[in-house]
């Protein structure tokens, strides 16, 4: 007897052969069914070694209980001492499955199953299976008998007897099988049915491809045809009575449960379209009709049930048409949608724990796979394998994957797909999720061999085949490119030139000679840089098959590496930090603006890997900005050295929004397509202003030095207008400006005013000296009497002219204005001088409304260039940025005095601000702020796009594709592009001829 407080040694041992409720498990030892063999210490070690001893002992009382008599019960208790195999396969299957533990409760004979141990008995076929479901009588006896050679295949699995790829055949063979005997009892139940039609069953999915999964959907296609002169109506209507009720049969909830959905939804049409079909007219829908996945779904086609003749005639008729997808016109780009589509639509909550269809997960190699045999499957045969595992094997064998690389997947793949079976087994429920219970993760690491902590074993295992997979599925596409072209040891299998174009081309490169040049010049040789490239390039040949323009993305790639190939940290930070590559492999390959810029200056690279490679990518302010020109004015030798400086910082921080603006709407692997696009674009805007005002006041500094010294003989301040004033700047927009003076004390008007005349002159002309710098073009013609009017005025001189003839259209004007740069005093006084002009006390007359109109009306009419399609222009079309403008402007001249909200130079923030104060509902507000954002957008994309400003989308094809993946719509969908857009400024329009026209 224990004493109090004391374990007994039985809990010890318990505990020590894995038990997690040891006083549960001694209760269950000491009951009456297990005494003859309680203390038998073979007993307690075999529950030891199974994936669950917990599980696996309740599961054996239970089964102890369940015998007819105690003979029974002595037998089976015999049997389970005396032969290990029985032993294992008995108690590994009762510790790893609660499901068939309940079978056996309700079956308490099926154990002698598992007691037959011949050769045969370790890989059965369909033949066998089809012998354990002989006996089947009705759909309930066919479950039985499902269960009873389920039994046999997990004792197996979990035993370690068959491997992941043997254990998934036989779960296919027993699907084929249970499809027979569930076609045969239909049959049996319509004899007339059956007497008109030849009915085929043809496997999809995993259980085609022979690689099914403990509890999945089971994939079909029935293909029908009428019997001699049968009416082919009526036996296709035969055939699909028959089809449904092998379906009803196989999925239907009984006393015995349901074995696994039978589903069609593979066939032409899918939901929508007849069950079965016949053989001409599966033909004609995929010769016409079929999408890109549909063919991908044919790779598995296998005929498994019904009449064998018209299934291999069916495979036969559309094997061609499979091998022949890779010739579409963006055929890897529908490929890899559909596997974004399939993560995208993951709930936000599960992602994470998702085996199959997450990053990492299995549906990645699959992806991989069989985009690699649809294109070289054409010419291949041997990778024609509906197998995944085999169609690695083939794909390495033939050179077209690394061999490193293909048994790196290779082993994630069996691993996670194991992972996914014992998951499944457990309950017998359809799941791909890793549970989150740590009992769950427990039994699940312990049934994969993992003994020592098993749940942090299993974490990490998990992650690390997934990040393997992650890493390598879109490598695999390139890295065999590389060694196409690159020098490898003898012997070693390659792609050939021929192979290796293909694959170009089916990832969208236009001109796949070239790119084979680039990469031979990038990765041949044995010097230190050309194994990095090989490291690097199988990587950034996927990020620029992701963009518009990949064969670009190279062209530039190879500019650069050309350009810094000697610098010793360029391949290191590329190599070292992989968000500086992926942020460059989208900057090169987005247009022609940022990889100019970056090529004017190519140290820059290093603004994209910034420690994480994040910090580096984020736009400077005003302050910081400003601070570095002045030193490095202070610092040069005239000004023309000067303002070449500032210059260089302005081609720098350029380059470096463009980056940002690409990244954020491109998106990467750690950082997500920006949501909020308004955010981005204000952040864009703001930069870009913040880097002119920078750069006007640094060259101001540099021409008062050169010619005055430390002071100017007059005040001197210039005053941002149009967008620039409004911090909306886009990368190719003039700067909008107004240059205001003030005599110092003691200075005469004359001399103070050409000073300032040239150093504005001096100003314009520094910017615009030709160099690798982009110029900064100063406009100054929203001055009073414009382009007629002088380019300097003292404030005195402003003051009397807006005294005196201002017009409506210079004080809407003047609600943009805002100081950028000079005497920040003689600022605030223009500032101070022209609100009582923006911001009238009485609001605006009906008279100064009219004008305002008729202006607006007239622009419209005039200045939309000739031929310009009115509902793509995004400054003066219908809904754009001249619609939304002028309206929100409306507003602020008739309320800005009554509403302090609405005193901003900002479109966005004065929107906001009439609708705050009523002004506007929220949901027109809402639809003029969406159209505004998107037209700038728009204006931003083809800069970025074309290397010059434009207020139309592009007509070559290649650049307004390139427009479209700037704007998040991927190839193929240019005329949905266009379509969203006229129909957001449509929308947009309406709100405007309300507002504005008071329509």
């Amino acid at each position: 007897m224990t004493a109090p407080g004391r374990r007994s040694s039985t809990f010890t041992r318990l505990l020590r052969h894995g038990f997690t409720d040891p006083s549960a498990a001694e209760r269950l030892l000491e009951s009456a069914e297990l005494a003859p063999v309680r203390n038998d210490p073979v007993l307690l070690e075999a529950l030891g070694a199974t994936p669950d001893p917990d599980l696996a002992l309740h599961g054996l009382v239970r089964l102890l209980e369940a015998q007819p008599d105690q003979t029974a019960r002595r037998e089976l208790l015999d049997t389970l001492i005396a032969a290990k195999p029985l032993r294992d396969r008995l108690l590994g299957v009762l510790g790893a499955s609660a499901a068939l533990a309940d079978h056996l409760d309700r079956h308490p004979l099926d154990w002698q199953a598992l007691v037959m141990y011949e050769p045969r008995d370790l890989h059965p076929g369909v033949e066998e299976f089809e012998r354990g479901l002989a006996e089947v009588t009705d759909p309930v006896s066919l479950r039985v008998a499902y269960r009873r050679c389920l039994l046999s295949i997990a004792a197996r699995d979990i035993c370690g007897t068959t491997d992941l790829a043997q254990t998934a055949a036989e779960l296919a063979d027993l699907a084929t099988a249970t499809l027979r005997s569930a076609l045969a009892l239909a049959r049996a139940a319509a004899p007339d049915d059956a007497a008109l039609c030849r009915l085929a069953v043809i496997a999809m999915g995993k259980c085609g491809g022979h690689e099914l999964n403990y509890v999945s959907d089971v994939d079909v296609i029935f293909v029908g045809e009428a019997v001699g002169g049968a009416d082919e109506d009526k036996a296709l209507r035969a055939a699909t009575r028959l089809a449904s009720h092998l379906m009803r049969i196989c999925s239907e909830t009984t006393v015995e449960g349901s074995i696994w959905p039978v589903d069609a939804n593979l066939r032409p049409e899918g939901r929508n379209g007849p069950l079965v079909r016949s053989l001409s007219s599966h033909l004609a829908y995929y010769q016409r009709w079929a999408k890109t996945w549909e063919f991908q779904a044919l790779l598995k086609a296998r005929p498994v049930a019904g009449d064998r003749a018209l299934g291999e005639e069916y495979v036969a008729a559309l094997d061609p048409l499979v091998w022949q997808v890779a010739d579409r016109e963006n055929f890897v780009a529908d490929v890899q949608r559909m596997r974004r589509r399939v993560v995208e639509n993951i709930p936000v909550a599960e992602v994470d724990r998702e085996l199959k269809l997450g990053p990492g997960g299995l549906r990645d190699v699959e992806f991989a796979v069989q985009l690699l045999q649809l294109v070289h499957g054409r010419t291949d045969t041997s990778l024609r394998s509906g197998t995944t595992l085999d169609a690695l094997q083939a794909l390495a064998a033939g050179g077209y994957v690394g061999r490193e690389d293909a048994g790196r997947l290779d082993d994630a793949y069996r691993f996670l797909r194991t992972m996914e079976h014992r998951i499944q087994l457990y309950r017998l429920r359809r799941t791909h999720l890793v549970p989150q219970n740590e009992a769950d993760q427990r039994r699940l690491g312990r049934s994969l061999g993992l003994r020592t902590d098993p749940v942090a074993a299993l974490n990490r295992e998990w992650k690390r085949h997934a990040t393997v997979v992650r890493r390598l599925h879109e490598k695999l596409f390139y890295r065999p490119l590389l060694d196409a072209v690159a020098q490898l040891a003898p012997g070693e299998t390659r792609l050939s030139p021929k192979a290796a174009r293909e694959r170009l081309v089916a990832l969208g490169y236009h001109d796949p000679a070239a790119a084979l040049r680039h990469l031979e010049a990038l990765a041949s040789g044995v010097t230190r840089k050309a194994a990095i490239q090989r490291t690097l390039l199988p990587v950034l040949l996927g990020w620029f098959a992701d963009s518009a323009d990949p064969d670009a993305g190279l062209l530039n790639f190879r500019k650069v590496s050309d350009a810094l190939g000697k610098t010793p940290w360029y391949l290191r930070l590329l190599r070292d930090e992989g968000a500086a590559a992926e942020n460059l492999a989208r900057v090169l390959s987005a247009g022609r603006l940022a990889p100019d810029l970056l090529m004017r200056a190519p140290e820059a690279v290093a603004l994209l890997g910034d420690g994480d490679g994040s910090s580096g990518l984020e736009p400077r302010g005003r302050e910081p900005l400003e601070q570095e020109i002045l030193a490095a004015v202070r610092r040069a030798d005239g000004a023309v050295q000067a303002v070449t400086a500032a210059r260089g910082v302005r081609r720098r921080e350029l380059f470096r929004t463009a980056a940002v603006d690409i990244t954020a709407s491109y998106g990467t692997e750690t950082q997500p397509v920006e949501a909020d696009q308004g955010a981005l674009v204000d952040r864009i805007g703001g930069a870009v202003s913040d880097l002119t005002a920078a750069t006007l006041s640094g060259t101001l500094r540099a021409v008062v030095r050169e010619g005055w010294g430390d002071t100017l003989p007059t005040r001197f301040a210039i005053i941002g207008m149009g967008r620039f004033g409004g911090h909306e700047l886009g990368y190719g927009s003039d700067a909008d400006v107004l240059f205001v003076h003030e005599p110092r004390e003691g200075v005469d008007e004359r001399t103070a005013s050409e000073a300032a005349n040239k150093v504005v002159s001096e100003m314009r002309r520094l910017l615009q000296i030709p160099s690798s710098d982009p110029p900064l073009l100063i406009d100054a013609d929203l001055r009073p009497e414009g382009k007629s009017g002088p380019l300097v005025r003292s404030l005195n001189s402003y003051a009397a002219y807006y005294r005196r003839w201002s017009l409506g259209w210079e004080s809407q004007a003047l609600l943009r204005a805002e100081p950028v740069a000079g005497d920040p005093e003689l600022g605030a006084r223009f500032v101070e001088l022209i609100d009582p002009l923006r911001y009238p006390a009485d609001g605006l007359g009906d008279d100064a409304v009219r004008e305002i109109r008729r202006l607006k009306a007239r622009m419209e009419s005039e200045r939309l260039p000739r031929g310009a399609d009115p509902t793509l222009h995004a400054k003066l079309g219908r809904g754009g940025l001249s619609d939304v403008e002028w309206t929100v402007q409306l507003m602020q001249l008739r309320h800005g005095r009554s509403e302090p909200g609405l005193r901003t130079t900002r479109t966005r923030e004065a929107l906001a601000a009439a609708c705050a104060a009523g002004l506007v509902s929220a949901e027109d507000a809402s639809t003029l702020d969406e159209a505004w954002v998107l037209a700038t957008r728009v204006r931003n994309a083809v800069m970025l796009v074309r290397g010059r400003a434009a207020d139309t989308f592009p007509t070559d094809p290649r650049e307004l594709a390139a427009v479209g993946r700037y704007l998040g719509y991927g190839p193929g969908h240019v005329g949905d592009m266009l379509d969203d857009y006229r129909r957001t400024t449509r929308l947009a329009r309406a709100v405007v001829d309300e507002l504005f026209y008071g329509a």
